[in-house]
């Protein structure tokens, strides 16, 4: 069933899964987006969130520590899938999630610096790669993106922003 705003409400509830994944990353200290793999079903497939600084892997983005995840499981192909992430994926993930043939993308905040679904590039859409993937924006873009402005505001307030960690100017 649909919400007000358009939004299925199976939608929010995955992507508030998808938000206390990142809110346990920003717990540990890593920028704080959290993603859930769930498969046609609704039955959740595997979860992951942001772990590069704990694991000191810059591949460790909450979309790769998810497929690693189910692909751990025996199964690396998720055709009947949708991966729910709290921010735009980068060029890396959409990379992933295309080779993975996860079928449908659903973020929250948009990514301007490195989105790869809608921002800067529209990975999923483009014909000269092997699979295709629908792409929705925007659920609870304004609570996932004020996960994130929290976080870079209190590291910018200790005195601990590093470079390159300004995902978001809100």
């Amino acid at each position: 069933m649909k919400s007000a705003s358009g939004v299925v409400r199976d939608e929010l509830h995955y992507m508030q899964l998808a938000l206390t994944e990142a809110r346990a990353a920003a717990a540990v200290g890593d920028v704080p987006v959290g993603a859930v793999l769930i498969d046609r079903h609704g039955a959740v497939l595997a979860t992951g969130r942001n772990r590069r600084e704990e694991l000191g892997d810059p591949t460790a983005h909450a979309e790769m520590v998810a497929l690693r995840a189910r692909a751990g499981k025996g199964n690396w192909r998720q055709e009947a899938s949708t991966l729910y992430v709290t921010l735009e994926p980068c060029p890396m993930c959409m990379g992933a999630l295309l080779l993975a043939r996860v079928e449908r993308l659903v973020f929250g905040a948009t990514d301007p610096k490195a989105g790869a679904a809608l921002s800067l590039y529209r990975m999923a859409e483009d014909p000269r790669l092997n699979h295709r993937m629908d792409v929705q924006g925007g659920v609870l873009a304004q609570e996932c993106g004020s996960v994130l402005s929290e976080f870079f505001k209190s590291l910018r307030a200790a005195g601990t922003e590093q470079e390159g960690d300004e995902y978001l100017e809100r």
